[in-house]
């Protein structure tokens, strides 16, 4: 037990000694090469795009070492607050939010443009990971027990989806889907989920808007509109292609600087990385994620209590769900849903979200040692 309580007792300036820094070091290379591919994205120009992801980055690391550094038991005993702000930042958007291209999801704060949906995704983790910490083994196999946290996916989902942003509400119900499978929840429970959303989707067809049945219908058959919906994706296919094996050049992009590449800067900046550093510029991109996955994993199985441990892995599928579904996306594996490539696209909300992630995963690292009982409490 001495070693729990040294483990709390750190002064902060050991925390910081504490801190994950080859982590640290990993977050800053993968971000600079968004900056990099953000220059190249404005032909050569650190306006309008790079400069300002250079300056919420710094913010964002500062807050990132801020929550890393702060008692992981703060954190676990005021998740619900946090959990019920970010549902009222949702309701806030619904009645006063910003509408650009016919939806509704931004907060504007003048100087910048906060995005709900994104801090949602952070937060919907750290209170799974705050209400499964209390159950034992059977309670988890007992299914009253999974009625509250269906509840907690539920309700900004739902409210996700009236912006409309089919994407981040799916990206919402995976989130929870993951943090059921890493607290315990058996698979055949899964299975009879997975079932029903299957005999559902005659149903939730209906519900759908134009445009949503339209990137549903172009992800499955791009050439039926090459011009309109599926124009995004053909070029992106193109722009993969032309790359070659180690790429056109930095700057020398033709797909991109031409203009036939729509998005570059946020859903398809993936591309243009592969179009000016070719298979192995995006292999290496690819291997530098891996190693932050591995470093989370690591983190994740060293942590001496519950709460750490899914609080470590929530954030690294999150961080997962994040690449797997941009890349996959501008490979037209799946549908388009504007998901950002973590730490590279362009978006102060979504860098925000995910260095504060990464925050809460090295604070489980730093806090690792620390046992807490079931209602927060040391033990």
């Amino acid at each position: 037990m001495m070693r729990a309580r040294n483990s709390s007792e750190l002064r902060l300036s050991q925390k910081f000694w504490q801190v994950n820094w080859p982590l640290v070091l990993l977050v800053i290379v993968i971000a600079s090469i968004g900056f990099a591919m953000l220059y190249s994205a404005a032909n050569g120009s650190f306006k309008p795009w790079a400069s300002k992801q250079m300056t919420v980055f710094g913010v964002g690391l500062v807050m990132m070492l801020i929550i890393a550094v702060i008692d992981i038991r703060f954190w676990l005993r005021y998740a619900y607050v946090f959990y019920a702000f970010s549902v009222g930042l949702l309701v806030f958007v619904e009645f006063f939010g910003v509408v650009r291209n016919h939806a509704k999801r931004w907060i504007d704060l003048e100087i910048i443009q906060l995005q709900p949906s994104e801090f949602m995704k952070v937060t919907l983790v750290l209170v799974l990971a705050r209400y499964f910490h209390r159950l034992n083994i059977e309670d988890i196999g007992r299914p009253h027990y999974l009625v509250v946290p269906l509840l907690l996916i539920a309700a900004p989902v739902l409210l996700v989806q009236r912006q409309p942003d089919l994407g981040t509400a799916l990206f919402l119900v995976l989130c929870g889907g993951a943090m059921f499978f890493l607290a315990g929840v058996r698979i055949w429970k899964f299975v009879v989920v997975m079932t029903a959303a299957v005999v559902a989707v005659p149903v939730g067809w209906s519900f759908l808007l134009d445009y949503q049945k339209s990137r549903i219908l172009t992800f499955l058959s791009p050439d039926r509109d090459p011009l309109g919906e599926g124009y995004h994706i053909l070029q992106s296919k193109i722009a993969l292609g032309s790359g070659g094996m180690f790429g056109r050049g930095f700057l020398k992009g033709t797909q991109s600087h031409l203009n036939f590449l729509p998005e570059r800067q946020t859903d398809f900046i993936f591309t243009m990385l592969a179009e000016e550093f070719g298979l192995a510029g995006g292999l290496g991109l690819l291997g530098l994620y891996a190693l932050v996955i591995l470093y989370g994993f690591s983190i994740a199985l060293r942590s001496q209590n519950q709460f750490g441990r899914l609080l470590a892995m929530g954030v690294i599928v999150l961080f997962f769900l994040y690449a797997f579904i941009n890349i996959a996306m501008v490979m037209g594996l799946v549908p388009v849903v504007g998901l950002p490539l973590p730490l590279i696209s362009f978006g102060g909300t979504a860098m925000i979200t995910v260095l504060a992630g990464f925050g809460f995963l090295i604070c489980a690292s730093i806090h690792r040692d620390i046992r807490i009982g079931r209602h927060g409490d040391g033990s």
